[in-house]
């Protein structure tokens, strides 16, 4: 859009009273209350086979990145040795991709690590669970022998 087109549709507003700022939306839905949410749903046996794929993964990572970079970093030694320019530009994507696939397997670790403490937390989350019902149901028998029920 054109300055000039701008200041033109300001103007046009302007004159038609609504010179203030209006945001595009969708309408309300009919009834009110809280929005939808979402169908996202996930159980312990999903979580379980992601954090394995990233670990896997992670040692994928490791055993075939080190072997580029030492083939690489072999051949940019042979080419720096024959005074060929291109052994120092191939040098210096051997140290890109090691700080790569570093990213990557950080990445791969984080994801792991992270499930492994999700998967821990929500159990130790259902034992309080199952703790606190087990002494509710326990007070209610107390209080139900007390009535004489």
């Amino acid at each position: 859009m054109a300055w000039d087109e701008w200041e033109q549709l300001k103007s046009e507003a302007a004159e038609r009273g609504s010179a203030q700022m209006q945001l595009n939306q969708l309408p309300p839905e009919a009834g009110g209350g809280p929005p939808p949410q979402g169908d996202l749903k996930v159980n312990q046996q999903d979580l379980a086979a992601i954090g394995n794929s990233a670990y896997r993964l992670y040692g994928d990572l490791e055993k075939a990145g080190d072997h580029a970079r030492t083939s690489t970093q072999k051949a940019a030694g042979s080419l720096k040795t024959e005074t060929f320019a291109l052994g120092g530009a191939l040098d210096h994507v051997a140290s890109r991709w090691i700080d790569q696939v570093r990213s990557l397997m950080d990445a791969c670790a984080h994801i792991s690590n992270h499930l492994d403490y999700t998967k821990g937390a929500h159990a130790g989350d259902e034992v309080y669970i199952a703790t606190v019902v087990s002494n509710i149901d326990t007070l209610d028998k107390g209080f139900d022998e007390r009535s004489g029920s």
